[in-house]
């Protein structure tokens, strides 16, 4: 049986696909499902009167009702699965392209050089996630303090002003460097520097058991170089594992991220926002699901997406998997 037969023949795999497929084209739909704010872009969109803090249900303002402030929980929750796919697949690609790239490398040429990288990888493995992005959130704010600007961003206006030299800028009169740290997600660096780890040890593994396969022998008597040999018939070949873990990491990573931005160390997802704002109002004198809709529909955003990422990477895994063909 081929791959594709074989991937579409679990309902598991269906459902993997189905669920992936209506975020991505949510995401995708997001302006039209539900468009921004002009004059104030972004997932979190004011629908009445800031003033009025209670949560009104969706048969008072529909379809999903707000949250305290009229915020909407249909706009966060449209907007959000645009982030999510956006930063799931930018931390799983650049992951994977690192720790594949240093995996293949270290197996190739062995010896110093396969002890060295894979000593870095464990050092990196020793790092807590948590700590790596308040070591990037400091190492941002600290190198804006030592260009002696401390600054705030007016979002209506986009104006940014310095407290150190009492001056005005407009934004886009800052050096590019600060505009570029300004708009850094540290925990989507943290999430990079410090994932990609998994990707190196799966791949060191896999090309030590391939690097003198015949192929590779026959490509080395030819006179292939290394990068030829690497990039050519190494990663190619040992791929499969890294799209695997690749997909189920764009699943796991949106989740670490809300739970970051639940928890307050920073991150940007909406769907997290919605819950911190909504979290006052899940139990109140009236009962644990009054305000039922401040809560489920972010959560069951965040569950499904992560399932189906998950079923997705095992749908791939037994795909792609030589084992099962």
């Amino acid at each position: 049986m081929s791959p594709v037969r074989r991937f579409f023949s679990r309902w598991q795999n269906l459902l993997g696909l189905f669920l992936v497929t209506i975020f991505v084209v949510v995401a995708i739909t997001a302006p039209w499902l539900s468009p921004q704010d002009p004059e104030n872009p972004g997932p979190i969109k004011q629908v009445g009167r800031a003033i009025d803090f209670e949560p009104r249900s969706p048969q008072e303002v529909p379809p999903l009702g707000t949250l305290s402030s009229q915020i909407s929980v249909y706009h966060a929750v449209v907007w959000g699965a645009r982030s999510a796919v956006v930063f799931g697949l930018i931390v799983a690609i650049f992951t994977a392209l690192i720790g594949t790239l240093v995996g293949a490398v270290s197996a190739y040429f062995g010896g110093f050089v396969n002890s060295l990288l894979m000593r870095i990888t464990d050092a990196f493995l020793s790092f807590p996630i948590i700590a790596g992005v308040v070591l990037i959130s400091q190492l941002i704010t600290t190198t804006l303090h030592e260009a002696g600007l401390r600054f705030f961003k007016n979002v209506s206006s986009q104006q940014i002003f310095s407290n150190a030299t009492s001056s005005f800028y407009l934004e886009e009169e800052l050096p590019p460097f600060l505009q570029m740290l300004m708009n850094l997600d540290p925990v989507l660096i943290a999430f990079i520097l410090f994932s990609w780890m998994p990707y190196a040890r799966i791949m060191n593994t896999v090309v030590r058991r391939t690097r003198n396969a015949d192929y590779v022998e026959a490509a080395r008597a030819l006179g292939a170089g290394h990068n030829r040999l690497i990039f050519r018939h190494l990663i190619p070949n040992s791929i499969t594992p890294m799209i695997v873990l690749a997909a189920k990491d764009v699943g796991g990573m949106v989740l670490l991220q809300a739970t970051f931005t639940f928890i307050g160390m920073g991150g940007n997802s909406p769907w997290g926002m919605v819950l911190v704002r909504g979290r006052d109002w899940i139990i109140t004198q009236g009962g644990i699901f009054t305000y039922w809709w401040v809560f489920i529909p972010a959560t069951l955003a965040l569950i499904l997406f992560g399932i189906g990422w998950n079923l997705l990477g095992d749908g791939l895994n037994d795909a792609l998997n030589p084992r099962t063909q």
